[in-house]
C-alpha cells in the first residue's frame, strides 16, 4: 500500500506547492519515487468561491525537450469546495520505480486553490 502523499496548491501573488514558490507543472511524484501501486487520488477545490482548473499527467524525463506526456485528466473544472475523486487503479499503473520511470504532475490555474492526497 503507498503512503499517502499530500500536496498543498495555493496561489497567493505566485503558485505556491506546500508553501514554497513553484512553476508552473507541480511535480507530485517524482521518477524514482518508488510509489507503484496508487489506489486513488482525491483533489479537492479549497477556494470559497472560484472553480479550478486541473490537468495531471504523468511524464518521464521532464528536463528533456523528447520527454513523453499522457494526460490522466485535462482541464478538468472542479467547482468551489468540491472534490474530485480518482479511485480506478488502472488509471494509474505507470513505472515509477526507477529514475528512468514516469513523474506525476499536476497542472491548476493561475488563481486557483486545491489540496491533492494521493493514496
Amino acid at each position: 500500500m503507498a503512503a499517502i502523499r499530500r500536496h498543498s496548491i495555493t496561489y497567493d501573488g505566485g503558485l505556491f506547492h506546500n508553501g514554497v514558490a513553484s512553476g508552473v507543472d507541480i511535480e507530485l511524484l517524482f521518477p524514482g519515487d518508488g510509489v507503484n501501486n496508487i489506489n486513488s487520488i482525491l483533489i479537492t477545490n479549497t477556494h470559497a468561491s472560484a472553480d479550478a482548473t486541473v490537468s495531471l499527467f504523468i511524464q518521464d524525463s521532464p528536463t528533456s525537450a523528447a520527454s513523453k506526456t499522457f494526460f490522466l485528466i485535462s482541464l478538468v473544472k472542479i467547482p468551489s469546495g468540491t472534490s474530485l475523486l480518482l479511485d480506478d487503479a488502472s488509471m494509474f499503473s505507470f513505472s515509477n520505480s526507477s529514475p528512468a520511470g514516469f513523474g506525476l504532475y499536476a497542472t491548476v490555474g493561475s488563481t486557483d486553490t486545491v489540496d491533492i492526497l494521493i493514496n
